[in-house]
């Protein structure tokens, strides 16, 4: 088995980890591949990310869900199974703890981990009636309006029926994986990740009675600038960020692409859920 490491290199402890995962999983013969930045805060040699992708069974990502979706996208649709460990708080891609890792190692070395499919969103620029750039993308894609104050105004069509315009100072189509990063920062309801479904939320809209609206994932969506100043972006997963102005057209759908996550046996969805969100119930 080849195992590939990805840490987010300017945390010493993510370096010291570093070091921990790749005597432990040698002494188990484990083969371990380094990403180029984390081998060079351990002094030990590497690979950049999309070749990483291509020659390990597993990648173990040790940071938080930013590194897991950096290095997703810098390994563009060459993503083996990946173990995120979390080096800081608890996140809800790296679901294990960092003082965790012996459990980790020794689930990794016996191939007894816990697997969760993730749908992923496939998002094409249109300019001119042409694609003209495609990403994949786990969490989001986002129309934002950037640094100017004033509202823009988003069109949505969902299987070429318009569903609404909304007034607002963006809009988020989010994965079920998603719905627990920006969405539910504006106000988007949380979904399981086996939900099959997509969810479109505003981001402060301008009429209160604009919510979030949860469709299939088997939905094509087609969203286009009707108003608005100069500056307006869209970015997918916040690593892609592009210009997006009157005429372009965002075209998203459910990705031929999944994600499979990894983690330890018997960790759920629902106790991450509770651990990050310090769900306790009430004594009221």
């Amino acid at each position: 088995m080849t195992a590939g490491i990805v840490a987010r290199a300017d945390k010493p402890e993510a370096a010291t980890l570093t070091r921990s995962l790749m005597e432990a999983l040698g002494k188990r013969g484990v083969e371990v591949l380094l990403e180029t930045r984390t081998a060079e805060a351990v002094g030990a040699r590497g690979v950049d990310e999309q070749q990483l992708g291509a020659a390990c069974d597993l990648l173990v990502v040790l940071g938080g869900d930013g590194t897991i979706l950096r290095a997703l996208h810098r390994m563009r649709g060459e993503a083996p199974p990946i173990f995120g460990i979390n080096v800081g708080s608890l996140g809800f891609l790296t679901g294990v703890h960092g003082k965790e890792w012996p459990k980790a190692v020794e689930s990794i070395v016996a191939g007894d981990f816990r697997l969760s499919v993730r749908t992923m969103l496939r998002v094409e620029l249109v300019r001119g009636g042409a694609t003209v750039e495609a990403f994949t993308g786990l969490n989001d894609a986002v129309v934002s309006r950037g640094q100017h104050s004033q509202l823009i105004k988003v069109a949505v069509h969902i299987d070429d029926e318009e569903l609404s315009v909304y007034h607002a100072d963006g809009l988020i189509v989010a994965t079920p994986t998603g719905s627990t990063a920006y969405s539910m920062s504006a106000g988007g309801p949380l979904l399981l990740p086996d939900s099959a479904c997509l969810v479109i939320t505003p981001i402060c809209p301008h009429v209160l009675t604009n919510r979030s609206t949860v469709v299939s994932d088997h939905a094509r969506l087609e969203l286009r600038l009707v108003g608005g100043g100069p500056g307006v972006t869209v970015n997918v997963d916040g690593q892609e960020i592009r210009d997006f102005g009157p005429g372009d057209v965002l075209r998203i759908s459910r990705a031929a692409e999944k994600l499979r996550l990894a983690t330890l046996p018997g960790r759920t969805f629902s106790g991450v859920l509770r651990d990050k969100l310090k769900w306790s119930g009430s004594n009221v």
